[in-house]
């Protein structure tokens, strides 16, 4: 089973890039069923990917960074670089998705995949606002490409 996990918060322009590919990924599917393939948009719930990704053999999470580098800019990155354990709290919103590799390792063991890669896209505007940025929106048509070629090859 391949799980896409999209993430991100709508509301923030281009923080919401994640969040847009797993949707359109989710009609390319609608179109083009692939039965071990789900999609999700987990939006900012890193406990969620943690649930979805379970049981998966591989796991593709999109999301924005804000690196400083140049905008636009496609990082593909196995998970296990960037996973990292919360810091002991009670608030599940501090729980993202670099937490949620971690702490599914952890406890799902061999239930949880071991081929993780993460696509990050370097953010240009991460102010209140509903649309992406022209040079976010190119990365993510590159994102999305990437993703259908790894969906046909599933």
């Amino acid at each position: 089973m391949l799980t896409i996990i999209g993430c991100g918060n709508l509301n923030r322009s281009d923080d919401a890039v994640g969040v847009i590919i797993a949707q359109r990924l989710q009609k390319y599917l609608a179109e083009n069923p692939h039965p071990n393939v789900q999609v999700y948009d987990c939006g900012t719930a890193g406990m969620e990917v943690m649930f979805q990704a379970r049981g998966s053999t591989k796991l593709v999470i999109i999301d924005a960074s804000s690196t400083g580098a140049e905008a636009g800019a496609v990082f593909k990155v196995p998970g296990e670089e960037l996973e990292a354990l919360p810091e002991p709290s009670y608030n599940l919103h501090d729980f993202r998705w670099d937490h949620a590799l971690a702490a599914g390792r952890k406890i799902f063991q061999d239930d949880f995949p071991q081929d993780v890669t993460v696509y990050l896209i370097e953010a240009a505007n991460l102010d209140f606002g509903l649309e992406l940025s022209p040079i976010v929106q190119q990365a993510a048509d590159l994102v999305f490409e990437k993703t259908v070629e790894i969906i046909r090859n599933s």
